[in-house]
């Protein structure tokens, strides 16, 4: 027991306690260590690409977006795209916009040349748009009016799949707020010139381990949640690499980790690796959805919706965006989940 009040090793701050000092009297490199944001003066790194075909960056990158308010993405008024993430060199800012047929990107920080690298494969240059061949004059309506529709692939796993697990059996508003909170408490201004964006990356897999229980429990997460992503951060270094794994590997190495199970590892695989065919099953509305577009059956089950989709083997997580995209949603008849609120009891 003696050691129990032995004096602590001083550890180094978390980001959001080192951001409180002001860092007068610190050189540049001390101000500004390996893998920290960096400056926001510094300038940016530049890389013009043309994509191989259509290209729309709304379609393309909307599913990184985490509710109007996400700390990491933004979209601005003149159509220019901001992400703030957390690369394997660190912390980086990518800003992306449309110039006619090309796409112009500037990247700051110490991720900055590993995001530009990585623009062609996050835009869907890895995509297949023409392996998918539809079988409903729906489909191929949709497809049709959607012709820069692309399946972005960023290789990152838990910048994705934290945020799925955090949306586990919650509305998307509870689970947008938690991580919006968490993010910006425990993350770190973005690099570049992002400070009347708000942008924030979040926190590396040190920092969210030591996420204390008590503030999991004010952003509105409980315990099977927080002890899920706890449990997933402690071997992020392992999942990261499921990135460059096929589906149904990438697949068992995500749901090796309890509290990961089909929906989470396929909502994660489908940003981090572009996987056309990582459909989400145990989805509250999908199958009725899905069900309502294909066999006028509202009332579709996961069963069902997976029968709907075996024409799209291999192709049936484009099938199910092309769905949500056609408008063809059924009108809602049943009352919608009660947000709960934990940080009140």
């Amino acid at each position: 027991m003696a050691g129990r009040f032995a004096p602590r090793t001083a550890r180094p701050p978390l980001p959001h306690q080192a951001a409180r000092g002001t860092g007068a009297g610190l050189s540049p490199a001390a101000r500004y260590p390996a893998g920290s944001p960096g400056p926001a003066d510094d300038p940016p790194l530049n890389r013009d690409w043309t994509p191989p075909g259509p290209l729309d960056l709304r379609l393309v990158l909307s599913p990184l977006r985490r509710g109007p308010a996400d700390p990491t993405f933004r979209m601005a008024a003149d159509g220019t795209f901001w992400r703030a993430t957390r690369t394997p060199e660190g912390p980086g800012t990518l800003r992306v916009v449309a110039r006619g047929d090309r796409i112009g990107a500037e990247a700051w920080g110490p991720g900055a040349e590993w995001l530009l690298a990585g623009l062609p494969a996050l835009l869907g240059a890895e995509d297949d748009p023409d392996a998918f061949t539809p079988h409903h004059r729906l489909l191929a309506a949709t497809r049709h009016r959607r012709p820069g529709l692309r399946l972005l692939r960023t290789g990152l796993v838990m910048e994705s799949l934290i945020p799925s697990i955090l949306e586990q059996k919650v509305t998307t508003d509870e689970a947008y707020r938690a991580w919006r909170l968490l993010v910006r408490r425990y993350g770190t201004p973005a690099p570049g010139p992002t400070a009347t964006l708000g942008l924030h990356v979040m926190p590396d897999a040190r920092t969210w381990a030591m996420i204390p229980s008590w503030e999991w429990h004010k952003a509105g997460v409980d315990a099977k949640r927080s002890s899920t992503i706890m449990r997933a951060v402690r071997v992020a270094r392992r999942l990261e690499e499921a990135s460059t794994m096929p589906l149904p590997e990438a697949t068992a190495r995500l749901e090796l980790i309890p509290g990961i199970g089909p929906w989470t590892s396929a909502e994660t695989l489908q940003r981090s690796n572009g996987a056309p065919d990582a459909v989400t099953v145990g989805d509250y509305h999908l199958p009725g959805i899905v069900g309502h577009a294909l066999a006028d059956n509202r009332h579709a089950t996961d069963e069902e919706m997976l029968a709907l989709l075996t024409p799209y083997e291999g192709q049936r997580h484009r099938a199910t965006r092309l769905i949500l995209l056609s408008g063809r949603i059924p009108e809602r008849r049943g009352p919608r989940m009660t947000p709960g609120n934990i940080a009140a009891l």
